[in-house]
């Protein structure tokens, strides 16, 4: 699967970004048919302690799965992220069978 990670307003290491792939790739696990998914992580501009952004889309056949998630590190935001995808994926697997 084809991951692309973007980091806006900031460099993201290399941990951070072996801790995202690692996470999409286990969601191939939930459902076969994911094409490639694209990571943005975002700084907002803000004085909040919650000011990491991690936005996730997964492409697959038909419609685009597409989280958004706000917390205080990237690690922690992007858990909430995967775990809204992995809703989303067996929301879209019941719907095929259906």
């Amino acid at each position: 699967m084809d991951v692309k990670i973007n980091s806006v307003h900031f460099d993201a290491d290399k941990k951070l970004i072996k801790f995202i792939t690692d996470k999409i790739n286990k969601l191939g696990h939930y459902y076969e048919g994911i094409i490639s998914a694209e990571v943005f992580f975002k700084l907002e501009n803000t004085q909040e302690l919650e000011n990491k952004l991690t936005e996730i889309r997964l492409i697959i056949p038909g419609n685009d799965l597409f989280a958004k998630k706000q917390s205080k590190s990237f690690e922690e935001s992007t858990d909430d992220a995967i775990d809204a995808l992995r809703k989303q994926i067996q929301k879209h697997k019941e719907k095929l069978k259906g």
